[in-house]
């Protein structure tokens, strides 16, 4: 482990006559600050330690081999020991070359105390040169549970709340979910690296403390706290306290997301009867954050909680309508709707911020029919623009299904066959007939079959324009009452 000089330090404790203290091996850390000292004769004291302790041992848990020894060092480095200091005599086996080159490898400070020096006087000295430092991180832990004040008296935002920790605790403070992606606004997610796996791990990392952060469902982060340059760190303790503020602003933060969410389909709703004034449903859109014009899209095929990780950095509004999810914001939610695996989505086209829905709902879900039927994970309203000219009655619509794909239908209702979805692929690839059978697994000379056995029933043939024309139509309507999957 890596420690920033803070308060007294193995090098100072080398410095203090009265321990008789002798250097064996690990130089390279002397820099190490020392919390405590204390004695331990188990073989893997490390679950019970907090980390730049100071283990002294009479040698009954060392081990006897080379592997043993480099093994119980290491373990004990890991969990951030500042120094290990051995008795002189009484019960240390013979240390091996292993333990002094792992020693040396890690720049951990392996101290060697006289028969004369009795533990407790090293353990006496420790705390007497630490107290000032004690003092200093007890003033820091009481000005930390002063944030709590800060948060209802001073109505702080987060990153201006985690700037006044950060100078109290003399560390640099980073906070990110589990997955490494950033846990509140205004705060810094730190390097991948050193997030803890689990929120078990021990707290100490190098150049500081990695602690994790609770939540009502379970861990919800980490805060990740490094000594910085020139300061007096405060401890464990006051990290600790960060982690219980950090949680704390992570509810609230989550309740006002909460609110603003169910207000906003609330206003959605509104805006989709028609119920809300301009002006009035301007002045909601603001205050979520919306401006300028606004896009209406309509998501199938994916939960809720997966269209909020997609939109997680932008604003919007949301209304879940049996399986269709309602979104109303800028026009750049097609990009993140675009994300969603296994989404069909719809997009109208631009409206002025507070207008009337009525127009752009039916555009997005003509569009959101669309991408259903063509397998696309967003349709804009406008892409096909043949579409838009369908009558809304549901009765022309058949009647110009029944007149122009009738036989076709009956075909393939009768024989099992694919010969529409087979078309409208066709046709969607722009009559490319190699990545159209590609499309459908089928040979091309399958294809140009089907193609052919569609003329012949229908009596409308393809290389013709009026024909096409007619027959994309036809399908497109198909497609909306539902009759191609």
């Amino acid at each position: 482990m890596n420690n920033k000089v803070q308060g007294v330090t193995v090098g100072d404790l080398l410095s203090y006559p009265a321990l008789q203290l002798r250097l064996i091996a690990g130089g390279a850390g002397l820099h190490r600050s020392v919390s405590w000292a204390h004695v331990s004769e188990l073989d893997d004291p490390t679950p019970w330690l907090l980390g730049a302790e100071m283990i002294m041992t009479t040698g009954i848990a060392v081990p006897r081999s080379a592997a043993g020894q480099r093994g119980y060092l290491e373990r004990l480095d890991d969990a951030g020991v500042a120094a290990l200091a051995v008795s002189a005599q009484l019960r240390m086996p013979p240390l091996r070359r292993a333990f002094f080159d792992a020693a040396e490898e890690r720049g951990m400070p392996v101290l060697e105390i006289p028969l004369a020096v009795p533990f407790m006087a090293v353990a006496q000295e420790v705390a007497a040169a630490i107290q000032e430092d004690a003092r200093h991180r007890l003033g820091a832990q009481l000005q930390v549970f002063g944030a709590l004040r800060w948060l209802t008296s001073e109505n702080l935002d987060t990153a201006t709340l985690f700037s006044r920790l950060e100078k109290l605790s003399g560390y640099d403070i980073h906070l990110c979910t589990p997955q490494g992606r950033p846990l509140l606004p205004g705060v810094p997610a730190p390097d991948a690296s050193v997030i803890p796996r689990s929120a078990d791990a021990p707290p100490t990392i190098p150049g500081g403390f990695a602690l994790p952060v609770p939540s009502p469902g379970g861990t919800a982060g980490f805060v990740i706290a490094f000594e910085r340059e020139g300061a007096r760190p405060a401890g464990l303790a006051v990290v600790q306290h960060i982690a219980t503020v950090a949680a704390l602003q992570l509810a609230m933060v989550r309740t006002e997301r909460e609110t603003l969410r169910r207000e906003g389909a609330e206003i959605l709703a509104e805006l989709l009867q028609g119920a809300l004034d301009p002006a009035v449903a301007r002045r909601h859109l603001a205050r979520h954050s919306i401006e300028g014009e606004t896009v209406l899209a309509v998501v199938r095929g994916v939960t809720e909680e997966e269209v909020l990780g997609a939109l997680e950095d932008q604003p919007y509004l949301l209304l879940n309508r049996g399986e269709d999810r309602y979104l109303l914001g800028a026009p750049g939610l097609g990009d993140a709707i675009e994300s969603l695996s296994g989404a069909a989505a719809g997009m109208s086209r631009p409206v002025s911020p507070g207008a009337p829905l009525r127009i752009a709902q039916r555009e997005a879900l003509w569009a959101a029919s669309h991408a259903v039927a063509s397998g696309r994970v967003l349709v804009r309203y406008g892409d096909d623009v043949t579409g838009r000219w369908l009558p809304d009655d549901p009765a022309a619509l058949t009647d110009l299904v029944e007149h122009v794909l009738g036989e076709a239908l009956a075909y393939d209702a009768g024989h099992g066959s694919r010969l529409l979805p087979s078309v409208r692929t066709w046709m969607e690839r722009d009559r490319r007939t190699d990545e159209a059978a590609a499309a459908l697994h089928v040979h091309p000379n399958t294809l140009a079959y089907r193609l052919r056995r569609f003329h012949e029933l229908t009596g409308r043939d393809l290389a013709t324009t009026g024909a096409f024309a007619e027959v994309w139509l036809a399908i497109r309507a198909a497609g909306r009452l539902g009759l191609l999957d």
